[in-house]
């Protein structure tokens, strides 16, 4: 027996009869049950279990994110996307962190930046990031007349005034304090980086902005028994006496907050190479850094396949060299998708976390956030194609319900605005704010999922080759807009509106659908469909709604709708009976409420008594179940499980006559389908609920 069919079976149980005791005697009318087929219902709920959204990488990812410290942002001019006046073209760093490595592992070192730079605009001084707690400049070289450090800023005026595209160079001696900065870590053999969103300033003087990304060239002496990885290829290490000279060299432009140094004594470091789809004689080195009883192996096995699978659906793999390391106790969750080297948390070698980390490598890396306004970009893209990656090997379905997870804790924890703020291009919010988990990471992949949706497969795959093949962006920022524009482009059409309500705009849809099945004679059926959403808190959402109608003989048709306003009628003809009307049946909408996982028409009897649906649905641990009263009644409400055990109920309440709600505690209630009934003066009216948690 197939999914669907199971589907359809529970459909008929609780939405066609909905009197959960006469729910096998009527169905038994039309098919005998055996028992063997009455256990695979029952294990329905099994079968398709819920995924748990804080098992995933996203939410590794979130928690590091999160336990961020905050710190200073640039001057607002500096921190709008697209022309400033000057654009970082290479940082070449030289740095001594040797004595980092051995008893006391104090966090002070000396170093060396010059940054060359193009003028964008007439300019005669530069002013770069170099935040003070952490920095000491001991002098600027080269094209300088003088500079200033003041603050967390450090001002050189040019040795001249530079006309546009005109390059130049400048030269900074300076050392790291022995202190902790929550951005360059030190303890027992262990030194590395950690920057996301504006750390690098901490242990470099730079323009630290994810829209002006620069090539790297980086020197450290460490000693001889450290291995230390970075950003891009390893171009050279050399060897003198008890210390050895590590030279990385990245081939493209990389964002300050991806520029990365880890390294560790008696670091174990395994290589495998992956070799490109479209030139096969061109193997990839990928690089694990792990700790001594660790065991990377089950990602070194996976990682040929993701990258092909990667690959294969958005642009060939775009580095020269890629690979992950795992940390220690400093960096004590998920990981941060550092541009070719991605850090992991002490043995974090899972699947899921290497799923959302390395797609970060197309999506946050090869293309970057031009603002943090555009973090969408980055973490939704990446959450997104965590559940990507499930359906490379459980199909569509287990890619759905890894959506759906997110959707779920989306809804139960909703912070309230929207993903992305334009204030955030100017004013970097706080790292809470950033990387809210229930916004940036479950929203976002959820809003990028009913892109999907609204596209239809091949275009919306189209939109995302074509996005990262496009050389304005590739190795480069882009804006959400920029994304936007390009959806508009290949389509044809206007979807402004999509990113209007989705990621401009707080909240989500409450559905309150209703329809209705009309004998027009003679053969003729006429089905009423009214979409309407009943919100306060945002406002309407347009969207296409597909729609299942069963019919009599047991088939069934879907018709799509423009859901372009509020309480909008749709009437649908046919030539045979039709039985019911599913809103939404593949639950691809997963940003919605009153229906997210079958939409139910409200249940009105002939004397006026009116059942709405449950709010939330699917519910966690309470939900209000409304109604409507023609005039004052006795009331009792019951939740009965599939099987039509009363697993919850009121005893006889008195109400008024108008709306009314009565509010039921699910904590002691395991996930799964479920009947709630009205009974009023004795007369039930039932309707369909999930739990999920």
């Amino acid at each position: 027996m197939s999914a669907k069919d199971i589907q359809d079976i529970l459909y008929f149980c609780v939405i066609i009869n909905p009197n959960p005791h006469n729910i096998f005697k009527s169905y038994n009318t039309m098919k005998r049950l055996s028992l063997a087929f009455l256990l695979l219902v029952i294990s329905a709920t099994t079968v398709f279990a819920q995924f748990d959204p804080k098992t995933s990488g996203a939410y590794g990812c979130f928690q590091r994110k999160s336990s961020m410290q905050e710190l200073p942002y640039l001057p607002s001019q500096a921190n709008v996307a697209g022309p400033h006046a000057y654009d970082v073209l290479k940082y070449t760093i030289n740095v001594d962190i040797h004595h980092c490595f051995t008893s006391p592992y104090t966090r002070d070192f000396k170093a060396s930046v010059k940054i060359q730079f193009k003028a964008d605009s007439v300019i005669n001084s530069i002013q770069l990031n170099a935040a003070n707690i952490s920095l000491l400049i001991d002098s600027v070289r080269l094209a300088v007349a003088s500079y200033t450090y003041i603050g967390n800023f450090l001002t050189i005026t040019l040795d001249h005034s530079y006309n546009p595209g005109e390059i130049a160079e400048v030269l900074i001696y300076y050392r790291h304090k022995n202190v902790a900065d929550n951005a360059f870590y030190v303890s027992g053999g262990f030194v590395f980086t950690d920057c996301e969103p504006e750390g690098a300033r901490h242990w470099f003087p730079c323009y630290d902005s994810p829209s002006d990304k620069a090539l790297l060239e980086l020197t450290a002496k460490v000693p001889l028994n450290v291995k230390l990885g970075s950003n891009g290829r390893l171009a050279d290490s050399t060897i003198s006496a008890d210390t050895i000279r590590y030279h990385w060299v990245s081939a493209n432009n990389v964002a300050t907050y991806l520029m990365v140094m880890t390294a560790k004594v008696n670091y174990k470091l395994d290589i495998v190479y992956y070799h490109k789809i479209t030139n096969p004689a061109d193997s990839v080195p990928i690089r694990f850094y792990y700790n001594t009883g660790e065991s990377p192996y089950s990602c070194e096995n996976l990682i040929d396949s993701m990258t092909t699978y990667y690959s294969r659906k958005w642009c060939e793999h775009p580095f020269e060299k890629n690979g992950f390391a795992t940390l220690n106790n400093q960096f004590a969750w998920g990981g941060m998708e550092n541009q070719t080297l991605t850090s992991f948390c002490p043995n974090c070698w899972g699947t899921s976390l290497m799923a959302h980390e390395f797609a970060h490598q197309w999506w946050g890396d090869m293309i970057t956030c031009a603002t943090w306004a555009d973090i969408w970009l980055n973490e939704g893209f990446a959450t997104w194609s965590e559940s990507f990656w499930q359906e490379s090997s459980g199909g569509y379905s287990a890619y759905l319900n890894g959506i759906l997870g997110y959707a779920s804790s989306y809804l139960s924890g909703n912070a309230g605005w929207a993903i992305s703020n334009p204030d955030w291009a100017i004013n970097t919010p706080s790292v809470n704010v950033l990387f809210d988990w229930s916004i940036t990471y479950c929203k976002g992949a959820c809003v990028l999922h009913q892109l999907r949706y609204v596209l239809g497969d091949s275009l919306f795959f189209q939109v995302m080759q074509t996005y990262a093949a496009d050389t304005n962006f590739k190795y480069k920022s882009a804006t959400i807009a920029n994304f936007n524009q390009i959806v508009n482009s290949l389509s044809g059409q206007n979807y402004d509106w999509f990113f209007n309500e989705w990621i401009y705009t707080p909240n989500h849809p409450v559905y309150a659908n209703t329809y209705q099945i009309k004998n027009l004679g003679g053969g003729s059926w006429q089905v009423d469909f009214n979409a309407k959403q009943t919100q306060t808190n945002a406002p309407f959402f347009k969207m296409p709604l597909m729609l299942k109608v069963r019919f009599s003989d047991a088939s069934d048709t879907l018709v799509q709708v423009m859901n372009d306003s509020n309480n909008q009628l749709f009437k649908m003809f046919f030539s045979k009976q039709p039985t019911l009307l599913t809103f939404d049946p593949g639950n691809e909408i997963v940003l919605k409420q009153g229906g997210t996982i079958v939409g139910i028409p409200e249940n009105e009897d002939r004397s006026g008594i009116v059942l709405g649906q449950n709010l939330p649905n699917p519910a966690d641990s309470k939900t209000s179940i409304p109604f409507v009263l023609p005039s004052a009644s006795e009331v009792r409400v019951s939740i009965s499980n599939t099987l039509g055990i009363v697993v919850w109920q009121t005893g006889i309440l008195h109400f008024n006559s108008g709306s009314q709600s009565v509010e039921a505690d699910l904590s002691s209630l395991p996930s799964g389908v479920y009947v709630y009934t009205l009974k009023v003066d004795g007369k039930p009216l039932s309707g369909k609920m999930v739990i999920r948690r």
